[in-house]
Formats: C-alpha cells, structure tokens, sequence
C-alpha cells in the first residue's frame, strides 16, 4: 500500500474511532468487523471482545429487551433484504445496565454487481436529550442529512498541510469530484479565485482560536462553477487530542439564494411600479404637444433641407420617447392573467412564425425543438405569455447576430409544472449584470429600453411561476420559465 493510500485510510480510520457516534460494520452474516471507542464505552467491552461477535449477543444481552430486539432485527432485515437505508429508534443497555436510547441509521453496503457486502450502522447516544424534542428534532435531521443526504451536505477533511485526506459520497456528487480525482489534492481546488484562498486562511485561523467556524461562503465545482454554501469548520482531533486537520461540512444554499434574489426583486419591482407610474402620465401630456407641433411644422412647404433634416432627427427622438413611455405603462399595468387551458407546446409554436416576418432578425438562426408529449395543461393567459416567449425569442436572435441555434426545451418539473428552457449560442451576459437583468431600464443594448425582461418577469410572477436565468460569455444564455400545470 502506498503512503498516500495508508494516510487515507489512517484518516478515515481517526474520523471514525474519534466520532462521538456509535460505530459498526457488519459482515453480510451480522458478525461485527469494525467498531469505534463509543462502542467500547457504552457496552464497557474491549474490541477484542466485540470483533467477531454477532451485533444481537453486543447489543441486546438480556431476555428484558426481546421485543425491543425483535424490532431491531425487523428493521435489520427489511434493510438486507431490500438493500435499502433505515433509521430506527431503540434502546440498549450499558455496561451499568441503564436503558440508552440510540437513534441508529442502517446503510447496507452494495458491490459493484449490487450485491451485499456488508452493513454500516451508524448510531447516536440521544439518552439525555430525550426529554427535550426540539433539540432532538435537530439533531435527528443533522444526523440523517450527514450520513443519508448526497446533495445538500459535502463532508471533507484536511490535514494540516491544507491536503483532502476524506472526500464524501455527498462532497462527490456536490463538487463532481471523484475521491480518486481529489484525493491529497490541496483543498484551494475547492476556493479558486484569490477572495475565497484568503477567505479560507481566515476560516481556518478561525478554527485554530475558536474551534469552530460557520458562515456563507462560495465553492467551485469541478466545471469551473462556483456556487454558495453555508461552510461549517470544526477541528479534526488525532487520538491523543491533537489538531492533526479540520473537518468541513457543507450546504449547497443555491436555491435559498435564488429565492432571496426574488424577493428583493420583486420589492424593488413594486416600488419602481409606484414611481413610474405617476411619471409616465406627466411625460404624455407634453410629448403629444412636441410631437403635434413637430407634425405640423414639418407638412410646411419650402423648409430648408438642413432645418428638415434637424426637425426630422428631432421627431425620430420623440418617438423613441414615445415608445419608451408606451413600454412603462405596459410595465405599471398590474392587470391580472385572463386564464384559459393552454398547452403550452401549441403557444410556443403559434409564437415562431412571427420571427420570420421581424425584419431586424437574421435568417441564420436554427431552431431546434424539444417539446414534451402529453404535457399537462396550465391556466394562463395567452396573449400575455406569448409576449414572453416572443420577448425572449427575439432577444435570442438580437444575441446570435452573426448567427447560431435556439433551442426550445419544454418538460415536467417536479410532476407540478412545466418548465420552458429557451437557450441561445450568443454573446451571453457578464456575471456582473446577470442580477440586474430583470430590472426595468437596465439594459446591455445601444437602443434597448430595458423593459422587456422586466414585463416578461412581472407576466410570470403573476402565473405564479418562476423565471431565471443562466448565461457564460461568448457561450450563450438559457431562461428558465416554470409554470404550474391547472
């Protein structure tokens, strides 16, 4: 075995004996292989009396504790027989033979060709926190969420040269690293750019003084992508007490961000709504006055051709204005969906002819659709919704100037919406302004009013659904549209 591989093992095997939970691995005949220091305290037995022996004979030792052990051999089996997880709640007695309660999770161990290796009980001593249910409660879903959870929680260790000693099955499918990838690597893998190295030396100086740390943070994924978690930070103890590393452990809080983002959104919104509403009603009254005039001074013979052409630069002006302020009363109507049952496949197929009679747009766009059969129908309105998909159809041309593919995408979320994904292969959007994009007047065009997304996210929003955006410069961007099925 090589010296790396010797640390690696080493360090699982400290993370385990030094967990204050109980630790067993069972052979596929329930006779018991590993088992941790909380084992040997709690039973009062060495290892050398535990290894070996069947999980019953260590954990149930009086005839007072059948139905109890009955039950746990219920749940034990029901694990083995259909290889799947189980948590369960019983009681054991101690080497003082008092009652503890244990809250235990059953993992069985699969092989490549799933069959069973062997079974990994992970237990925890919850005898003084029964009485107090909340505290229960919490710790209950820590306990499920770290050793059952693969997508909302990593589990990772370093030594202290900042190297991965220990890289989870949830830090796997989180990050998108394979152990055999990450593995000794050094742990700025993970904090790529300059803020996160120097946010990392302050956690783990943290640690050092304080022994624990917890805050919000960003990763990087394997892709290159970075994304926010909430990181906890705890030293990892060698058997002696020493600090021989730190243990982290992480939450993808990505979805609690983007809901977040929405609700300021959506405050910002409303008070804009509020501003401009008053606005666009005193702009009117003046406009129609300059743009009369202007009408009428231009249908006058014998103006020079240099005081025409001011004129006619003057009025082309107005009418942008116009239009501007056409856009803000769109954007400040509030007026709520007249729903119908809409397919949602037929309303995007009635909106594409369109495109070819808008003569801004280039004929060098392929259209690639992907359409879901047999998607449920949702209420909406369907004027209002095919503004939505022209609006973002014609800003997928307007991006692919040269050229590209659009790609439509319609399918089941969740079983309880449709999702609408619209993806082009433009220019795409600076990280910098992908907050900013549903935001009225903010806009990356030369002439754009910076309304459309803006009414396209109020259109959504009063659906009930959701809209988002993802976008990498000079690769493209995709809206995400969801929509509840009626």
């Amino acid at each position: 075995m090589d010296l790396h591989a010797k640390e690696r093992e080493n360090s699982l095997y400290r993370l385990i004996d030094n967990a204050n939970l109980l630790v067993l691995y069972l052979d596929v005949f329930g006779n018991i292989s590993v088992c941790n220091k909380k084992i040997e305290d709690i039973t009062g037995k060495s290892k050398e009396d535990i290894i070996g022996k069947h999980w019953l004979g260590l954990l149930f030792r009086d005839d007072n504790t059948a139905m109890k052990q009955q039950m746990f051999k219920a749940v034990m089996d029901d694990s083995i027989a259909y290889k799947r997880s189980n948590n369960f709640e019983g009681v054991i007695i101690d080497s003082d033979n008092n009652e503890r309660f244990i809250s235990w999770s059953i993992s069985p161990i699969l092989s490549e060709s799933k069959e069973l290796e062997g079974v990994f009980l992970v237990g925890n001593d919850i005898t003084e926190l029964k009485e107090r249910e909340a505290s229960l409660k919490k710790i209950d879903e820590t306990l499920k969420n770290i050793f059952s959870s693969i997508k909302e929680y990593a589990l990772y260790v370093i030594n202290l040269d900042g190297n991965i000693t220990y890289f989870g099955m949830g830090a796997e499918m989180m990050l998108g690293w394979q152990k055999s990838e990450i593995i000794f690597k050094h742990i700025s893998m993970l904090h790529t750019d300059e803020d996160a190295k120097s946010n990392l030396l302050f956690i783990l100086e943290q640690v050092r003084q304080a022994g624990h740390y917890e805050a919000e943070i960003e990763l990087t994924k394997k892709d290159g992508q970075r994304f926010p978690v909430m990181l906890t930070a705890d030293k990892f103890l060698d058997t002696e007490g020493n600090l021989a590393g730190y243990i982290f452990i992480a939450k993808d809080i990505t979805e609690r961000k983007k809901l977040e983002y929405q609700i300021i959104q959506a405050e910002k919104l409303a008070a804009i709504g509020q501003l401009v509403a008053g606005m666009t009603h005193e702009i009117n009254n003046p406009l129609f006055v300059i743009s009369g005039r202007l009408g009428m001074v231009l249908e006058q013979e014998g103006l020079a051709d240099n005081l025409r052409k001011d004129l006619n630069i003057i009025n082309a002006q107005a009418d942008r204005i116009r239009k501007l302020v056409d856009g803000l009363l769109k954007f400040t109507r509030q007026a709520p969906p007249k729903l119908e049952t809409i397919n949602i496949n037929d309303a995007i197929e009635a909106v594409l002819p369109f495109l070819s009679y808008h003569k801004s747009l280039t004929s060098k766009i392929n259209i690639e659709k992907d359409l879901a059969i047999n998607l449920p129908a949702i209420k909406g309105d369907l004027n209002q919704l095919q503004e939505v998909f022209m609006n973002l159809f014609i800003n997928a041309y307007q991006a692919m100037s040269e050229g590209g593919k659009l790609s439509i995408k319609t399918s089941k979320f969740m079983d309880r919406f449709a999702e609408i994904r619209i993806s082009d292969t433009g220019r795409g959007i600076a990280p910098h302004n992908l907050k900013n994009i549903f935001m009225p007047f903010f806009s990356t065009k030369k002439d754009g009013t910076g309304l459309g997304l803006s009414i396209c996210y109020n259109i959504i929003k009063r659906h009930n659904g959701s809209i988002d955006v993802e976008s990498q410069v000079d690769k493209g961007t995709t809206f995400i549209i969801k929509l509840p099925f009626s």
